[in-house]
């Protein structure tokens, strides 16, 4: 009867089943996730889950604090501040995900050239993100905005404009030390040409530090729209978002409190949450931590 020992082995495990592993330890990390995607979800069902219109005005009421009918409130002009803050939470989201899709485009792509090709055209590339830097970043946004005008569209390619030199510099140090391994000087001696090089070998083996720092970019982006709303250059009423919410609540916080603390709460848990996940998602795509 032959040995069964000889039939056996020990299975393998992929790095990302390493890295989804160690993150799975990390309570803080999926904390952050779950309340991500409950927020979400919220979000993408608010058109039909939501309890009013986000411009549905009751003047009669005026600003009302939590109630039965009104579980979050309303604001002075007699609006639903829980379908506000819900559709504003659309918004938000919709900022901070598609100025941070431009960001990380434009960013990946600019580090990943200048890293790959090097010598002087690296140096004048990133001595033009050295001067782009250089730039005040949110004043730049503003007068964007206010030369092109105030379209929402805009505010997605504005914001995002302006976040990815931080991202390019990151993928352009890891390309700096990728394209001296030894697959990619065998994808050069193949004939390879250097795009194909670059977007298939070396731009998926740095997707760990990307999908890291695009977390951390999405706080930021939400951040600047809520910035820009509060100066009045971002979204316009009477849509609404997190950022406007808290402006409105701000002029009002004296007399009506729940106008501020709940957009404040909803912005505040988003962003540690993101921040919270991006830790987590550090941790478990360092290498290094698979030798614990």
């Amino acid at each position: 009867m032959p040995d069964e020992t000889l039939n056996t082995f020990e299975s393998g495990t992929s790095l990302g089943m390493d890295a989804f592993r160690r993150l799975k330890k990390n309570k803080m990390a999926l904390f952050g996730l779950a309340f991500l995607i409950f927020v979400s979800v919220i979000a993408l069902l608010t058109p039909v889950i939501a309890p009013y219109d986000y411009a549905e005005q009751q003047l009669w009421l005026g600003a009302t604090p939590p109630s039965g009918d009104h579980w979050l409130g309303t604001d002075y002009l007699g609006r639903d501040l829980l379908t506000r803050i819900m559709y504003g939470g659309r918004v938000s989201l919709a900022v901070g995900l598609a100025a941070t899709s431009v960001a990380l485009l434009i960013g990946v792509m600019y580090g990943a050239t200048a890293g790959y090709l090097g010598g002087r055209i690296d140096m004048a590339m990133m001595r033009f993100v050295d001067i782009m830097y250089a730039l005040p970043f949110t004043i730049f946004v503003i007068i964007l905005m206010v030369f092109f005008g105030r379209n929402f569209i805009l505010l997605f390619f504005a914001i995002g404009a302006v976040e990815w030199l931080t991202m390019a510099r990151i993928v352009r140090g890891q390309v700096l030390s990728l394209k001296e391994k030894e697959f990619i000087e065998a994808a050069v001696s193949m004939g390879v040409r250097r795009r194909h090089i670059i977007t298939r070998h070396i731009i998926p083996n740095t997707l760990g530090p990307i999908i890291v720092y695009t977390t951390l970019t999405i706080p930021n982006v939400m951040l600047l729209e809520a910035f820009l709303s509060f100066l009045g250059l971002g979204v316009q009423a009477p849509m609404s978002s997190w950022g406007l919410l808290i402006q409105d609540g701000a002029k009002q916080m004296e007399e009506y409190t729940w106008l501020i603390i709940f957009p404040s709460l909803a912005l505040s848990l988003t962003l540690f949450s993101l921040n919270f996940l991006g830790d987590g998602l550090r941790d478990a795509l360092d290498p290094r931590a698979s030798k614990d």
